[in-house]
């Protein structure tokens, strides 16, 4: 067993609550490969959330992991290789924050409903929420209810104003997927690494929260390496790596002001949708 380093949902905490493009870009080709393996296999993941990817460390430091796959179904038989038959009525499984609106619908899952959930999960470490976040109900029912609901009342345009139009390109091409179709991923990773280039970015692993120099200026964290020691990291404390005679698992640029800015600085900002 391999020991992984923080999830997504800790370092999108540690790093104010938004990701740069380029991060973002850099992890939707890394997430769309590992969803596309897991569907290589058989197996459907139905619980995209950033909580169930984490990145490896040392030198695996720069890879994203997938994890927890209590939630996995499989999508093909395992003797015959035939694709599941479409059924309604199924409960819904997964977090509904960032599950497809067939999902909701009650359609049984299967591949296109993977790549839907990671597209909202996309917009909201860009955005650093999502229109439906914080809905309030009585119970899970009505509050999975008004979820869906948001979902389906919010054009994708609006939900990707702001932000490049092949993140509307994306969810227009998962949400025209019929129930068997097998998607093109190397067409949306394609689309995402021309984006990069685009946008001048270059894909070297260097996300939000890593940093070439290994000394920065921390925000108040605790982290856990490999030894399992616990290392308390306060604010404006210079940490000497050598003095502390420990390597932390992962490097951390915590440099916010200079790195941590909101996405297309300087753009009309995103408008709110009222519940």
């Amino acid at each position: 067993m391999e020991l992984m380093g923080p999830n997504l949902e800790e370092l999108f905490n540690f790093c104010g609550r938004k990701f740069s493009l380029k991060t973002v870009l850099m992890l939707t080709e890394q997430l769309i490969t590992r969803i596309e393996f897991i569907h290589s296999k058989g197996l459907l993941y139905c619980d995209i959330k950033p909580e169930n990817f984490t990145i490896g460390l040392d030198a695996k430091s720069g890879v994203i992991h997938a994890v927890e796959f209590t939630m996995c179904k499989r999508y093909k038989d395992e003797k015959t290789q035939q694709h599941i038959l479409y059924k309604e009525n199924k409960t819904l499984i997964g977090a509904a924050l960032y599950s497809s609106i067939n999902a909701h619908l009650g359609i049984r899952q299967t591949r296109r409903d993977d790549l839907e959930a990671l597209g909202y999960m996309l917009i909201y470490f860009l955005k650093g929420k999502l229109p439906w976040k914080g809905l309030q109900a009585s119970d899970k029912a009505e509050k999975c209810q008004k979820i869906m609901e948001k979902k389906m009342t919010i054009p994708i345009e609006y939900l990707c104003f702001g932000f490049p139009m092949e993140f509307a390109t994306y969810f227009h091409y998962c949400r025209s997927l019929r129930f068997n179709d097998r998607p093109d991923y190397g067409l949306l990773k394609k689309m995402m690494r021309e984006l990069m280039n685009k946008e001048g970015f270059k894909y070297d692993y260097l996300y939000d929260w890593t940093d070439p120099d290994p000394k920065a200026h921390l925000q108040d964290i605790s982290i856990t390496d490999h030894q399992g020691l616990k290392t308390s990291l306060e604010d404006n404390k210079l940490i000497n790596l050598q003095e502390a005679k420990q390597e932390l698992p992962f490097r951390l640029n915590l440099n916010l002001e200079d790195n941590f800015k909101a996405v297309n600085e300087g753009k009309q900002e995103i408008p709110e949708i009222n519940s």
